[in-house]
């Protein structure tokens, strides 16, 4: 019986050690406010002349960033829309290129406890994702960059919103239990308006 006891004692050690090695993550069911809460941003490409954050429509392959340096996605309710997010450097940028380029689209009014962090109303299919470098696009022609579509669609009740595009740009592997150290990192925000047409 006492050997069961310290096995059963042994085994719930070992999980709560294990469950304790993560961190709290922002994407799903996450508390963290953004990357930074875990990581550190610390890397080579915090020069926003080389950044390359942006949102374009997939149809037109225009850029849907306004002149503060916002982005708006207008959608027709209950039509989907589909846009490339688009993360890198610029050919020009003298910096070894990142190996891993992270995103999250994050409404900051919705609760830790939701699945999805973006916008209440709006069907998404894609909100967040890490991605290696590599990925090609006309209009970042030989930049360092990763590219992928997400769509988009205004339920019956989607209203105007307004989120945060959370990306960290990295390179390395984080130690398991100490996510500060052996990785490096950029952090940077971008303000998305999402409106209904």
């Amino acid at each position: 019986m006492k050997a069961r006891i310290l096995i059963l004692l042994v085994v719930l050690a070992s999980l709560i050690r294990n469950a304790i090695a993560y961190p709290p993550a922002v994407g799903i069911l996450g508390d963290a406010e953004n990357c930074l809460v875990c990581h550190v941003s610390n890397g080579p490409w915090g020069n926003e002349e080389a950044i390359i954050i942006d949102i374009i429509d997939r149809d037109t392959k225009g850029s849907l960033k306004q002149a503060d340096g916002s982005f708006l996605i207008e959608a027709k309710r209950g039509e989907t829309k589909t846009v490339l997010t688009v993360i890198g450097r610029s050919k020009s940028d003298t910096e070894e290129a990142p190996y891993r380029n992270a995103w999250l689209y994050l409404d900051p009014e919705t609760s830790s406890a939701s699945l999805s962090k973006f916008a209440p109303g709006w069907d998404v299919n894609l909100p967040m994702a890490c991605r290696i470098v590599g990925d090609k696009i006309d209009v970042y022609e030989d930049a360092r960059i990763t590219v992928l579509p997400m769509s988009i669609r205004p339920n019956d009740a989607a209203q105007e919103s307004e989120l945060v595009l959370q990306v960290m740009l990295t390179k390395g592997e984080a130690v398991k239990g100490k996510p500060k150290e052996g990785i490096t990192g950029n952090y940077f925000e971008r303000k998305v308006c999402l409106i209904v047409k």
